[in-house]
């Protein structure tokens, strides 16, 4: 297997040495971030590891134009205990309404949003010390026909939902399920060539599907001057840049490719 090659948009990051226990840390050291990704610290891109993506996006997505009762309430925490399955499941089901369903789009163009997450509510103000306070859970989707975050506060005492939040421009991290997208798209579009050579130069296979590969991500928002026009709309739109892995294998640099999975376009960094 050769260690780098360089005649391809997307360069083969050298040998199982990389391979380190942290993804997180491992990209910091050898696929640094740069201008343009989100970054909490301001130290460049914050990467997601398929892992904590994975665990994001663990239930399957409802089917398109289903929606399920809400289920029996199953096992119950107690005060700040995690969530159970059966809580997360009766809280997604209780927040997404038919109407919410049929309004929305998911990654892939499908009615119903994209699901991103679901965790346990902070109690409110009053509660904090009383052992008998109601459980609630956030329930958070990603209306892409909107490119809007959708927050659903659940109280699964009564099954009820107290609160609803929405914002633009705010991108969480992404969920496996869009990340296996984005990299559908990227293997699709003539500018992911360079992935694919690499990935064959790896491996002796061709490249044709997500499941090849390891992923990992960073949220890309546009800095005015530093990308191309087509980016101009990323932190709107939802962007991201892959970092994608061979299987046991090698890591491939693709960071000079941004996804805009709003549009489903790739476009190259300007440099």
């Amino acid at each position: 297997m050769r260690t780098t090659v360089r005649r391809h948009l997307g360069k083969v990051v050298a040998g199982t040495a990389i391979a380190v226990a942290s993804t997180a840390v491992m990209v910091a050291i050898t696929l640094p971030g740069t201008a343009g990704a989100d970054d909490t610290t301001g130290q460049g891109g914050t990467a997601q590891s398929a892992g904590q993506a994975a665990a994001a996006g663990a239930s399957a997505a409802v089917p398109p134009g289903v929606v399920q009762a809400a289920p029996d309430e199953g096992e119950k925490g107690k005060g700040s205990d995690p969530l159970t399955d059966d809580e997360m499941k009766r809280a997604e089901s209780v927040a997404l309404s038919r109407q919410a369903f049929n309004a929305a789009q998911n990654v892939e163009g499908e009615r119903g949003p994209q699901r991103l997450g679901v965790e346990l509510a902070a109690p409110d103000a009053g509660e904090l010390d009383d052992p008998d306070a109601p459980r609630r859970a956030d329930v958070t989707f990603y209306d892409y026909k909107t490119d809007t975050v959708v927050t659903k506060t659940v109280n699964l005492d009564t099954g009820k939902v107290e609160n609803t939040g929405t914002q633009r421009g705010v991108q969480p991290p992404l969920s496996a399920d869009e990340q296996n997208e984005a990299a559908r798209v990227l293997i699709a579009d003539p500018l992911g060539a360079g992935l694919k050579a690499d990935y064959k130069d790896a491996t002796g296979k061709e490249l044709t599907s997500p499941d090849q590969l390891e992923l990992s991500s960073m949220i890309y928002h546009s800095v005015p001057g530093a990308q191309p026009a087509a980016l101009d709309t990323c932190g709107a739109h939802r962007c991201v840049r892959l970092l994608p892995k061979v299987k046991n294998g090698p890591w491939i640099d693709s960071r000079s490719l941004v996804i805009d999975l709003s549009a489903g376009k790739v476009t190259k960094l300007n440099g």
